[in-house]
């Protein structure tokens, strides 16, 4: 019987013969995460369910990143206890200053490789479809299940096929082909389905792009987003892990549930406006509008690439007297080459803020959240009322190219606008 990627990948860690679209299906993990949020409530379930112990501490990884560093003594005491619990159990743990956030360590450290299953504690798990992993954010008392049992309960997706077809055009990124994407089926149209990422466009796309592709899955409601496993991956992975895995696809007669394509050659920079990653617009429309904050970072565009981006609009200019800049690289080890390579002094010298790796404004916890009447444009990936501070603040999600020429003109601006300034 012909299978979709997402039911190969679920069929090789269930005891079922068969699985298909609906089905409900107990599902080993190879990696369970978790985080100074869902991990206290999770190491909680876990006690009432009268589990001492993790099913395999070798499987296990707890990642501080969303109130880092501690802003007050309730957070510091979340990660007081996330760190006595992870030494107690005798599982990987990344402490602040040797990590970063979750999702990016997970990749970078080896965790993730092709066709694995990833439970985590954060609804952004699916960012491991990158490298053609299943990665499904999980409540805490799921996640408190998996802790105890590696397994947790899965409804058989169905599979959206996302076909990219051409080439990107100048500042045209990863972030731009994921909003086209929700703007096609909207931000429940992946409800109960993965979608699977091909196409000539899909397998141009550096890793750093298919993780800001793959991050945004859940926000038009899919349970993960997938690329098939190819060279580019391959490479990646040569020398950084030592898990085992194999490249697999769909077949050819797989049933797909829909087929969505987008022509990257007519693809402009696009501009999510407040208040839902679906109000999706064309640059063009959203230029001239005002902003008080700008967010560059996050698990979905705090990579190298996104760096390098805004680094191209802020090189020998100035932060609008107007506007706060915030720049996060993703994880220590994306600190450490920015820093190598200049771009962190380049940032400072242009007027902006340079954090160290944190979740923080980007969900409202702390490090940047908005006044009411304020607006942000970020590279982050939800812009719900009231995400990243005020209800009575506008987010706006962009690329990094696109946030950082805001930055420099104090307004919503086509980089080419900057770029060809003199």
């Amino acid at each position: 019987m012909p299978h979709t990627l997402a039911e190969k990948i679920l069929l090789a860690h269930t005891d079922e013969d068969e699985v298909a679209p609906g089905d409900i299906v107990m599902v080993r993990c190879d990696v369970v995460m978790t985080n100074d949020i869902s991990g206290p409530m999770a190491f909680r379930a876990m006690e009432q369910m009268g589990a001492t112990k993790v099913f395999d501490p070798a499987k296990v990884v707890v990642v501080p990143d969303h109130f880092v560093p501690a802003k007050d003594t309730r957070s510091a005491e979340l990660q007081k206890l996330l760190r006595d619990w992870s030494a107690a159990q005798g599982v990987a743990y990344y402490e602040q200053g040797r990590g970063g956030i979750e999702h990016t360590v997970l990749v970078e450290e080896g965790w993730v490789v092709p066709g694995s299953v990833i439970a985590g504690g954060d609804s952004h798990t699916c960012t491991y479809g990158a490298l053609g992993a299943f990665g499904t954010g999980l409540g805490s008392t799921d996640i408190a299940a998996c802790l105890a049992s590696g397994t947790f309960w899965q409804a058989v997706p169905g599979t959206i096929l996302v076909e990219f077809t051409g080439e990107k055009g100048r500042f045209v990124t990863g972030k731009d082909l994921i909003l086209a994407v929700i703007a096609e089926i909207g931000v429940a149209g992946g409800t109960n389905m993965a979608l699977e990422f091909v196409g000539d466009g899909a397998e141009a796309l550096s890793i750093d792009e298919r993780l800001a592709v793959a991050n945004m899955a859940v926000e038009a409601g899919s349970e993960t987003g997938f690329f098939p496993a190819d060279a580019t991956v391959a490479a990646y992975l040569d020398g950084r892990t030592e898990r085992p895995w194999t490249a697999e696809r769909s077949d050819p007669d797989a049933d797909f549930a829909a087929t969505v394509r987008i022509d990257l050659d007519a693809l402009p920079p696009l501009v999510a406006l407040p208040h839902s990653p679906g109000n999706v617009v064309p640059l063009a429309e959203a230029v001239g509008r005002k902003v008080d904050q700008v967010y560059i970072g996050n698990c979905s565009n705090g990579t190298m690439t996104d760096l390098r981006q805004a680094a191209e609009m802020l090189r020998g200019r100035k932060i609008h007297p107007r506007v706060r800049a915030i720049i996060v690289p993703a994880s220590q080890r994306v600190y450490r080459e920015a820093l190598a390579e200049g771009l962190l002094d380049l940032f400072v010298e242009a007027g902006a803020m340079v954090s160290t790796p944190t979740c923080g404004a980007c969900f409202g916890g702390s490090g940047g959240v908005l006044a009411p009447g304020e607006n942000a444009i970020t590279t982050t990936n939800r812009n719900f009322r009231g995400r990243m501070g005020s209800s009575e603040a506008g987010v706006h999600l962009a690329n990094a190219w696109v946030a950082a020429a805001a930055a420099v003109a104090g307004e919503i601006v086509d980089p080419a606008e900057i770029a060809g300034a003199t």
